[in-house]
């Protein structure tokens, strides 16, 4: 479902994209609609229809986006990844070896070095 939704939301962001590039700017720099002559449609018909268009693939950029949001809320993955930290209950802070009065004794990358450290058999310096 999600992967549809997704599809659906990359083919109306590039269609947005398009028909915005398409319309004729204040400086007509970028648009298309050529001066004077007689065409299939005139610039004003084109200019509504670009219009009617734009808004159109608006409403659908924020449906889809709104789905996709509304699909990402309902996974099961934790809200926050504060959610998932460990909490100390009996006022001790929740980082094994870290101290409570600032002091030197313990620390994170004291931790961290001895789990470094190998553990099981090991062989013999050579001699």
């Amino acid at each position: 479902m999600e992967t549809v939704v997704i599809v659906i939301h990359l083919m109306v962001v590039l269609a947005l994209v398009l028909v915005v590039l398409l319309q004729r700017s204040e400086g007509g720099a970028l648009g298309i609609g050529g001066g004077g002559g007689g065409g299939v449609m005139s610039s004003r018909g084109t200019a509504n229809v670009l219009t009617r268009a734009t808004g159109i693939l608006a409403v659908a950029f924020f449906a889809t986006s709104l789905t996709l949001s509304l699909i990402a809320k309902n996974e099961e993955s934790p809200a926050s990844i504060l959610d998932a930290a460990p909490v100390a209950t009996d006022g001790a802070p929740a980082v094994p070896g870290a101290d409570v009065d600032g002091g030197t004794g313990g620390g994170i990358l004291d931790s961290l070095k001895q789990q470094s450290q190998p553990s099981g058999p090991q062989v013999p310096a050579a001699q």
